[in-house]
């Protein structure tokens, strides 16, 4: 893995090679997303990953996208995909301005490890749709945004965009996230299928989208924790085995 390509920032001058050893690689891949886009929404998906890309090389990417689209259901500009694994260095590896910065980029180089990630090459963790960037350039970009940041400084990210480096100071948030942000009126599973299309909004879960997953025992726990007050809740008491308790007053 070359940490000093993938913290550059050099995205564009020249273009990466497309990684074709890395796309034949054997690894679980996302099933093809429903994209419930008219052509003229198509063409603003496009456009929307389009933004981060200097005009010279639209002509190029735009073919590219556009077939990412109605191939997968999404774009994830593959093209800007790193043609190797991604692993977790260790902390003092990481060269960058700050320690909580470096933090964050291990912590989203592990979520994207093949050994961790269920669809590594679709940017998702787990849970099947827990996304930890929409797309490859937006990973490139906050990996770099991040190795450049100090700690005066705070990150602004909104699914999977990296929206801008803002002054802050020392005992801030070196990153602020939200994800899958929708109006509540319309938020039904038809329209997030649209923007997770037009590529505007994404599903972190609880750990993919906020680079903090830390396997399946988390998950274990976490639903487990569920269960356990849901039971007790229903058996109206507050014993940790309150579903037990509840069955034996019954018998």
């Amino acid at each position: 893995m070359d940490l000093k390509d993938l913290l550059s920032g050099n995205l564009f001058d020249p273009l990466p090679e497309f990684p074709t050893k890395q796309r034949k690689a054997e690894v679980p891949h996302a099933p093809k997303r429903y994209v419930p886009l008219s052509v003229v929404e198509k063409k603003l998906a496009v456009k929307n990953v389009l933004r981060y890309v200097p005009a010279k090389h639209h002509a190029l990417l735009a073919k590219e996208f556009a077939e990412e689209l109605n191939v997968y259901g999404h774009i994830y500009a593959y093209h800007f995909m790193p043609n190797y694994d991604l692993k977790a260095p260790k902390l003092n590896e990481i060269p960058a301005k700050c320690k909580q910065a470096a933090s964050i980029i291990l912590m989203i180089l592990n979520n994207l490890d093949p050994k961790v990630a269920q669809f590594p090459q679709e940017l998702v963790t787990y849970g099947g749709n827990g996304q930890v960037f929409s797309n490859w350039i937006q990973f490139r970009l906050t990996l770099h945004y991040l190795s450049v940041m100090n700690d005066e400084q705070t990150l602004t990210m909104y699914s999977g965009h990296p929206s801008g480096l803002y002054p802050s100071h020392k005992d801030a948030p070196r990153m602020v996230i939200a994800n899958g942000m929708m109006v509540p009126n319309y938020s039904t599973k038809e329209l997030y299928d649209k923007y997770f299309a037009l590529g505007v909004t994404q599903y972190g879960q609880m750990t993919a989208g906020s680079y903090c997953y830390i396997g399946p025992q988390g998950i274990v726990h976490g639903t487990t924790i569920t269960v356990m007050n849901a039971a007790s809740t229903s058996a109206r008491t507050t014993s940790a085995d309150g579903y037990s308790s509840r069955r034996g007053s019954e018998e």
